[in-house]
């Protein structure tokens, strides 16, 4: 599907989906539980909808709804009878890889073009070093992957270029046999895993670590059934956000809690850096664009907002640094390289650094463009075509359904002007 936007001032009032971080994280942990558990306004998406698939590969009994409640396997997930597909949800491949080291057999992963280029083979090893068997079908280090388990647990280590890697075992080895102490011998995205450990915390899972560097996971514990509700995604509040910056337009965004754990919620305050006017009121943020100015910013724990912030600066006088986040390489795309591409294709001065990108203000020109079949950069040139001058016309569309099936819808309801179209 294309996606066409024509310059507009968005103002009102958005609700902003749950997150899919949190989701399925919930989703996962519900899986291992023992008893019922309620997931209250998750966020329904293609991502999320594969971890639920998953779930019910391992052998819990899944219900859909406004919310959504899972039964659990009590810790011993069952071998799954078919492939499991995890679509384009990277998250859900890795914590996913955690549940088959729990299984007494073997389990096969693949998912799409996409995931078959994202990284695996640092997280299969160290499985290996506590028990667990491991290998991908190619010699890439990516899905189809293969894992079987029954994992012990014991001493491994990890080279965590995403905070997905470690996370995985964070959730997995609590129920192992034995007790794991696991060495990070890199960490990128360390908001993440503050959002694991918030978890097992709330499910009082003995984990103890010193700085980043170590962790020490009691084996032989136990998950239980839980109730809670999902807060809003700041990664997608992000393109709300930028948009009214960019454009001069004022939105409130309800369902956000800044006493949440989510890395992104630091996007309020790089726009308030950048001249935006942002306030935090009760359950959400109210924006107002400014006369934006540049600014340098480390991204590295959240290589999420770079491509809506690298579209944001190009309306900003002077010059943005976003750097310190070689990570965003190895999302759905390199995507340091494609918010390059696409947005010079709009007239923009970009400079793509290995870790980042440097941006100086230059006026955009509506043009058609490509969302690589990425949901973020689709999202992020939305943004840049808001306030850019003519039609910007994007491609492969469809992938905003992965986070945000109601992008578009979202924004018309505030006065922008775009819609979405048949290829």
């Amino acid at each position: 599907m294309k996606l066409i936007v024509h310059p507009s001032t968005p103002c009102g009032e958005v609700q902003i989906p749950g997150s899919k971080s949190h989701t399925i994280r919930a989703v996962v942990i519900a899986s291992l539980a023992a008893g019922r558990s309620r997931i209250i306004k998750p966020l329904d998406s293609a991502d999320t909808r594969s971890a639920l698939e998953m779930s019910r590969a391992f052998g819990a009994h899944v219900e859909t709804g406004e919310d959504w409640f899972i039964s659990g396997t009590g810790g011993a997930p069952s071998v799954p009878e078919d492939v499991i597909n995890v679509g384009n949800s990277a998250t859900t491949l890795r914590l996913g890889i955690g549940l088959a080291a729990l299984c007494p057999g073997y389990t096969v992963f693949t998912g799409d073009h996409q995931i078959r280029r994202r990284p695996l083979q640092a997280l299969i090893e160290a499985y290996r070093l506590l028990g667990a068997e491991g290998f991908t079908t190619r010699p890439n280090g990516c899905a189809p992957a293969v894992m079987r388990g029954r994992m012990e647990g014991g001493r491994t280590e990890i080279k965590a270029v995403t905070s997905q890697f470690l996370s995985s075992l964070l959730i997995s080895t609590p129920l192992a046999e034995k007790n794991s102490e696991i060495r990070v011998l890199q960490l990128n995205e360390i908001p993440y895993v503050e959002m694991t450990l918030s978890w097992l915390n709330s499910q009082r899972i003995t984990c103890e670590h010193k700085g980043w560097a170590r962790f020490y996971v009691k084996g032989g514990q136990r998950y239980s059934a839980f109730e809670r509700r999902i807060p809003g995604d700041f990664s997608s509040a992000t393109f709300f956000l930028c948009a009214a910056a960019v454009t001069g337009g004022e939105l409130v965004l309800r369902g956000l809690d800044m006493g949440d754990v989510q890395g992104d919620k630091a996007v309020v305050d790089m726009l308030k850096k950048m001249g935006a006017e942002i306030e935090i009121i009760a359950g959400g943020v109210r924006v107002k664009g400014g006369d934006l100015r540049g600014a340098e910013f480390d991204l590295n724990s959240t290589p999420d907002a770079l491509p809506a912030l690298a579209a944001t600066a190009c309306f900003a006088s002077g010059e943005t640094k976003l750097l310190n986040v070689p990570q965003a390489r190895l999302k759905e795309t390199d995507r340091i390289a494609v918010m390059a591409q696409e947005l010079r294709k709009m007239g923009g001065s970009v400079e793509e650094r290995q870790d980042g990108l440097i941006i100086r203000e230059k006026r955009l020109n509506g043009t058609p463009v490509s969302g690589h079949h990425d949901h973020r950069v689709v999202m992020a040139l939305a943004v840049a075509g808001l306030a850019a001058h003519g039609e910007t016309v994007i491609d492969t569309a469809e992938a905003m359904g992965v986070t945000f099936p109601d992008f578009v819808e979202s924004m018309k309801r505030c006065g922008a002007q775009m819609e979405l179209t048949k290829e």
